[in-house]
This record gives structure tokens, C-alpha cells and sequence, in this order.
């Protein structure tokens, strides 16, 4: 039975932030229906970076998954066609980094018409930070130094959005004011919850912290803007870990 086209945004968090809680990514695997499914990882935003496909390996090993990926920054891609590869998942996986980086590579090599395929025929869009924001119409980001800056997504989404939201003040305020001068309305989400979509509308929310949030984001009609908390499912109470990255390795922003 085909599956509806889905979404799932992460505001950050699972393996890609360094986290200890495999929620998000569990979730993410279970939308697929699938006893063992196809998933492949695009660290394209990273620049290929070598220790984020490693971690992508641990935390998607070969016993839950058929685990792949694509790297558009080296003389070999690891598969010989991206665009039937990424048709034959049942998950994609995008990493974060810049999100400028990861639009510009993916449309010179058509992996943005490609994504939007899979994500026609069913095939399961999901990622953090800037594996978040590229699927929108529009998103602040703030990955290089600097003040937060608006860029434009693949649109897929008809709406903005706004990742690590209640943990950076500077972007949260970015977006705000993107909001409040004429950007579309969207989401803010923090770190550890995620949205998903069915089709282009918001499904439900999840959670796997504590302080998980996620906020619906509308210009107010006077110059500003208005923020609308959004109920949330926890994904397992009792299985929060503490705060923190592993030991040693960075975690990837937007």
C-alpha cells in the first residue's frame, strides 16, 4: 500500500545532534511501516564530513535497517544513480550544516527534483537543523557567523520555519521579525521535538525531552508578531536522557 507523503521536521536532536536518545530517529523509522527499511542519509550540509557518516552508520546499523548514503562532495557518490537510489528508500535522512551549502549542491546536481519524487510516491523526508529548514517555502538560519539570515527552501512545504528555537534567542527573535515584515507564517521548534506533516499540513508534533516545544508563528496585522505553543506528544517519558553531545564530537547547527 503506497504511504502519503511525509514530512518530519526536527527543530534538533537524534544521532545527528550527538544526542543519547534514539526517539526521534526510532520514530522516524517506524513511519515507514517497514520490518527493515531502506534508509539513506544526504551529509550534504556537512560537506560529506567523514564522522557524520560514521555516526550515521552507528545509530542506523545494518540489524534495524538497510542503511546507505549519498555524497555529493567526493569523486564517487556510493551509489551509480542518485535519483533511483533515493526513489528506492523508504527513508531519507538529512543532515544539518548550512542549508545554503546543502540547496546550492543539491539543484546542481537534481537531487532537489529527485527529493521531491520520493516525497511524491511516499518515501519518508526527515532531518535536523538544516535537514529541517530545506524542506520549507522559507526558514531562517544561522549557521554562519553573523546575524540569523532568511533563505529560501525547496518548498514543499508552504510554510517557514525556525530551528533550535528555544535555544537561541538571536533566531528566534530573527524569525519573528522575518514574520512580522512579510515572511510566511510557519513553525518555531526547539531542540529534542519535531513536526510531522501529512502532505503539506502539520500532523501532530512530538517530543523526546523534557523541554521540548514547538510554536505556530503568524504576523499580527499592526507590525509584529504572534506565537501560538503547539500541544505535543511525548514520545516516552521515561526514557529522557541528560543534556548533552557526546564526548568529543560537534554537534551540527543549521
Amino acid at each position: 500500500m503506497r504511504r502519503p507523503p511525509q514530512i518530519v521536521a526536527f527543530g534538533g536532536g537524534g544521532f545527528s545532534m550527538g544526542s543519547e536518545s534514539t526517539l526521534l530517529d526510532d520514530y522516524v523509522i517506524g513511519l515507514t511501516g517497514v520490518p527493515r527499511p531502506r534508509v539513506c542519509f544526504l551529509p550534504t550540509a556537512s560537506g560529506d564530513a567523514d564522522h557524520y557518516v560514521v555516526r550515521f552508520y552507528r545509530a542506523f546499523a545494518a540489524g534495524r535497517c538497510e542503511p546507505s548514503h549519498i555524497s555529493l562532495f567526493r569523486r564517487e557518490t556510493g551509489v551509480a544513480d542518485p535519483r533511483a537510489h533515493l526513489l528506492a528508500q523508504d527513508l531519507i535522512y538529512v543532515g544539518g550544516g548550512s542549508v545554503v551549502s546543502l540547496l546550492g549542491t543539491w539543484r546542481a546536481h537534481g537531487l532537489d527534483t529527485a527529493l521531491r519524487e520520493a516525497w511524491q510516491t511516499g518515501v519518508v523526508l526527515c532531518g535536523g537543523s538544516a535537514g529541517s529548514l530545506c524542506w520549507f517555502s522559507e526558514a531562517v538560519s544561522g549557521f554562519h557567523c553573523g546575524a540569523p539570515r532568511k533563505v529560501t527552501g525547496l518548498g514543499l512545504l508552504p510554510w517557514s520555519n525556525a530551528v533550535h528555537y528555544g535555544d537561541e534567542p538571536a533566531r528566534r527573535a530573527a524569525f519573528q521579525g522575518a514574520i512580522a515584515t512579510g515572511m510566511a507564517p510557519g513553525y518555531g521548534v526547539s531542540d529534542g521535538a519535531a513536526l510531522r506533516f501529512v502532505g503539506v499540513e502539520l500532523a501532530e508534533v512530538v517530543g523526546s525531552g523534557r523541554d521540548s516545544g514547538a510554536f505556530f508563528v503568524s504576523g499580527d496585522g499592526h507590525g509584529g508578531a504572534t506565537e501560538r505553543e503547539l500541544p505535543i506528544r511525548k514520545l516516552d517519558q521515561c526514557l529522557f536522557p541528560a543534556h548533552g553531545a557526546d564526548a568529543g564530537e560537534e554537534a551540527v547547527a543549521a
